[in-house]
């Protein structure tokens, strides 16, 4: 579900508030702030002198020389395009999108490629092609700025002479949330490193220096510089940063656990399982992962009527955006490190056209997923206003909307299961497939229309469990 980005250096979102903390502690002088555009030979001499600075600096010999050249800002656009048709498949982009819109991560009808292909050659400021072995920087950086954008992606040049990045990061399909973490893993070292460039006049580096998480969220550049960054839906705002910031607080952690770079290496045989062992190194240190989380065959269960648009992984970063979206960060943040598997499948109506969305997470303890049925109940309310029949008992909610049929959900032991789009009959031969106890049946539902209000039809059941939950992180219905 989260775009893949090609190896890039994003300079206004990025590159420039990076430059000035790292020239801020750096007394290597930088080169002089003269016109924005150099001859091919000017270049070509500094990417060489960059090329053999990074070599020695990130302990990667260099194996063969490296095709490097100048770009205008149409050859980026044409090359974005090829890439991001080359990167995925007209089905696997409409899944992507159709599930983006059914979480409500963007809105309805958003014209995703459109907008990241505007946003991206607006900010790229040089990229490394793996297919080509070639280093291009846009022709219009400044030049006291283009030895920064080189250090970050001739970092990916010399790790992909070594260890084949682009096949590194597609073996990890179909799981879209193991993509994300290796892509953190590529961005998160290249930002280390190119700090580290800035920095090396100092003798230390990233690793001598105390937790760059405070750092990272510094680099973020001023949104208002960018209009089409400004104007994103927060979740494309933060898939983009995330492996840039996420991936450098990751990096800095594994090369003080190890002795330095060699070290850190090892990622390439080991690399991160999800997401969530780069927003938390410490489980990826010590090898922690949740098993699979599995669906019953659900074209088989759900009918001819529904086709399967794909079947994926949230991972702990998609989750935190979900609840990000529709509840406060701090709610959010509170949740997610709770995450210990899940898998969602995104089907589509043959005839409608409409979306059926199915979620099944799993938390780290059933004390946990009770007080997750109480937060995302309310996450589904908020996002759905035209809700009827409305009925809650136990860990189960359930009610109607106007336009999108029914929403289900359901908590029981560790796991929650959600359904939106569907009918009773749908739900219950999912959750009869995965061997869970039937629902609670919704007898009362229809006294609503006699001016019961919706807080009244919950279950004694129901408040028992949120009463043993705690008051702090369990926000009411």
């Amino acid at each position: 579900m989260t775009k893949r980005l090609a190896f890039l250096t994003l300079f206004c979102l990025l590159l420039a508030p990076a430059l000035a903390i790292a020239r801020q502690q750096s007394t290597v002088p930088s080169a002089p702030a003269t016109g924005a555009t150099q001859t091919q030979e000017e270049f070509l001499k500094a990417a060489d002198q960059v090329l053999s600075q990074m070599s020695r600096l990130i302990d990667l010999p260099i194996l063969h020389p490296l095709k490097k050249s100048l770009r205008t800002k149409a050859q980026i656009r044409a090359y974005l395009v090829d890439e991001d048709k080359e990167d995925k498949h007209p089905a696997k982009r409409y899944a992507d999108k159709k599930a983006l819109e059914a979480f409500g991560l963007i809105p309805q009808g958003f014209d995703l490629d459109g907008f990241m292909l505007n946003l991206l050659t607006e900010q790229i400021a040089g990229y490394y092609d793996p297919k080509a072995q070639e280093f291009y920087i846009a022709d219009w950086i400044p030049l006291a700025d283009q030895r920064m954008v080189m250090a970050h992606e001739l970092t990916h040049a010399l790790q992909d002479q070594h260890f084949h990045i682009d096949p590194w990061i597609r073996s990890a399909k179909p799981n879209d949330d193991g993509q994300a973490a290796r892509q953190a893993v590529l961005e998160g070292s290249a930002v280390v490193a190119m700090l580290d460039y800035e920095m090396r006049g100092l003798g230390s580096s990233i690793r001598d220096m105390p937790d760059i998480g405070p750092l990272t969220q510094a680099m973020i550049g001023d949104a208002s510089s960018s209009p089409d960054f400004a104007k994103a839906p927060p979740y494309i705002r933060d898939s983009l940063l995330f492996p840039y910031l996420n991936g450098a607080v990751f990096t800095q952690r594994l090369l003080k656990a190890g002795d330095g770079w060699p070290d850190f290496y090892k990622v390439f045989s080991r690399p991160p399982a999800s997401t969530q062992q780069v927003m938390q190194p410490s489980l990826y240190l010590t090898d922690k992962a949740p098993p699979p989380v599995t669906f019953p065959n659900l074209g088989h269960l759900l009918g001819k009527h529904w086709k399967l648009l794909d079947e994926n992984i949230v991972g702990e970063f998609g989750l935190q955006e979900i609840l990000k979206q529709f509840l406060d960060a701090a709610q959010a943040k509170q949740f997610t490190p709770d995450w210990w598997g899940d898998r969602y499948a995104i089907l589509e109506n043959k005839t409608s056209k409409s979306s059926l969305l199915v979620f099944r997470l799993r938390l780290d303890s059933a004390a946990h997923a009770a007080q997750f049925f109480a937060t995302y109940s309310k996450l589904l309310r908020k996002k759905h206003a035209d809700t009827s029949k409305l009925f809650t008992a136990r860990e189960f909610l359930q009610f109607e909307t106007a336009s999108e049929g029914g929403v289900y959900f359901d908590c029981h032991a560790a796991e929650c299961l959600s359904m939106e789009g569907s009918d009773r009959q749908e739900f219950d031969k999912v959750t009869k497939a995965m061997h869970w106890p039937k629902a609670p049946q919704a007898k009362f539902a229809a006294q609503r229309g006699a001016g019961i209000p919706a807080r009244a039809l919950v279950a004694p059941t129901r408040l028992s469990a949120l009463q043993s939950a705690s008051p702090a992180s369990t926000p009411p219905l």
